[in-house]
């Protein structure tokens, strides 16, 4: 199997750097449900090594058409007859999705492209608003979304050979919260200006994943309703059908003298890490080396990178933590995910938020994740327009290398660019618009003290690694 992947170096608001670089969750398939926060293109490179095997990726395309041109090119080991697999490096994908397309590609014997059909519920809720991806409605056959991403038996093909494959999600509707219909699904028609009951306050929890990251909403996305939240629903329905994994689980709970989602099987921990008595831990949750867990916190379905202090009285669910962050006393998280070296500081709750790299979040800051007036939330899309995003609630963005001041109020969807900093003042308290990196409070400070602020990440700039290096003196 020969592996080639189209590089995409359109770079992500509010971030300013490539989706392959973002820290997503990675997944395993049943019964090993655990994940861990890494970066795209090392997910990517993981999940192609379980299907395919450990073959290193030859060359990267800018398109599909330069595979031609490559295949081309002499090479003692390769047979013009290979199989080919190619995709794109800004998709999330996990082994299910990459086992179902391949499995019937190579059964069919023939070219083929994964494609994601309309109708299905989980790709038309996260995959689809926001994106570039184009909508397809062949004279025959339901329509779908074609994706980059391929497979060729016997080398090279022409496009009018190319066979869609449609990889449904298997998605299952599973709410999370009883609420009142004032904030579930009650919304403004925009045709004439009514009220109208559209979306409930739900998830459609996949069997399979894939999303095209082209917006941090995406990202969202994948890494929490069809990350973390999809795996912790894939592991209830493993055990509910799998009757002796089940009786392992309870035996291994009873010996523990445990609740059962409380026990070493569903809750795995790292080497070094120290864990209070009084914490209380729910699984699937996996927490990494050398992390410490203070007295009173609650971790329910989350995935914890390595070296991360998490201290007393702090609540997190249904969250990701990359490496090296820390929650001081009493900080709240909610399908939230944050990258490595991050600080999210006391009484701080941030809900369906993501947060970039060495940031910091000052103490007290709120990020709220639905309108109070029930109209469309809307989120910028790959083009950095604002789009409807298609769901009831969603919390912002905050980019790399950015500090935000204490008792700051996030309006939802809202993004705040990578190396800006926010002072809290009676001028900016309430954040009600994105706020770029020429809007940042630092510009106003003296020379000196703004200088301390180096800008890392530049709108429309592809970072060199060597920039983001530190200086030892």
């Amino acid at each position: 199997m020969r592996t080639f992947v189209i590089v995409d170096n359109r770079l992500l608001t509010p971030f300013n750097e490539p989706a392959r670089n973002l820290s997503v969750v990675s997944s395993n398939i049943m019964p090993n449900f655990f994940g861990t926060p890494t970066q795209l293109k090392i997910h990517q490179n993981e999940v192609t090594a379980r299907v395919l095997g450990s073959f290193a990726v030859e060359e990267d395309l800018h398109h599909i058409n330069d595979l031609l041109q490559v295949l081309q090119k002499p090479r003692l080991d390769a047979n013009p007859n290979d199989e080919i697999f190619v995709y794109r490096d800004n998709i999330y994908f996990d082994q299910e999705f990459l086992d179902y397309f391949l499995k019937v590609a190579r059964k069919l014997g023939k070219p083929s492209q994964a494609v994601l059909p309309l109708d299905d519920p989980a790709w038309a809720k996260y995959t689809l608003p926001l994106s570039s991806l184009q909508r397809m409605y062949p004279m025959e056959g339901p329509p779908y979304c074609p994706i980059d991403m391929w497979y060729f038996p016997k080398g090279w093909a022409n496009p009018d050979e190319w066979v869609p494959i449609a990889v449904p999600s298997g998605a299952i509707e599973k709410g999370y919260y009883n609420i009142p219909d004032s904030m579930a699904n009650i919304k403004i028609d925009p045709d004439n200006a009514t009220q109208m009951r559209e979306q409930d306050l739900t998830h459609w929890l996949s069997e399979r994943t894939c999303i095209v990251i082209e917006s941090w909403v995406h990202l969202w996305n994948a890494t929490i309703p069809l990350g973390t939240f999809s795996q912790g629903s894939r592991f209830e329905e493993y055990v509910a059908k799998h009757n002796v994994f089940a009786m392992r689980l309870l035996m291994q709970a009873v010996m523990e003298q445990k609740q059962m989602l409380s026990s070493s099987r569903v809750v795995k921990v790292g080497a070094g890490t120290e864990i209070h008595p009084s914490a209380v831990i729910l699984g699937p949750t996996s927490i990494g080396k050398n992390c410490a867990i203070g007295p009173g916190v609650v971790l329910d379905n989350c995935v914890i990178g390595d070296n991360v202090n998490i201290a007393q009285g702090c609540q997190l669910m249904l969250s990701v933590v990359g490496h090296n962050c820390f929650l001081p006393f009493r900080a709240a998280l909610f399908m939230t995910t944050l990258m490595d070296n991050t600080i999210v500081a006391q009484n701080t709750c941030l809900q369906m938020c993501v947060v970039g790299r060495n940031s910091f979040v000052g103490a007290g800051t709120t990020f709220t994740d639905f309108n109070l007036i029930p109209t469309p939330i809307k989120a910028l899309n790959f083009e950095g327009e604002l789009e409807d995003i298609r769901q009831p609630v969603i919390g912002g963005c905050i980019g790399h290398n950015c500090r935000i001041g204490a008792g700051m109020v996030v309006y939802p969807a809202r993004t705040i660019e990578s190396d800006s900093v926010l002072i809290a003042s009676p001028d900016r308290r309430v954040i009600m618009k994105n706020i770029t990196y020429e809007q940042s409070d630092h510009h106003r400070l003296n020379p000196e003290a703004a200088k301390q602020q180096k800008r890392l990440y530049r709108r429309g700039e592809l970072a060199d690694e060597q920039q983001l290096l530190e200086e030892w003196t």
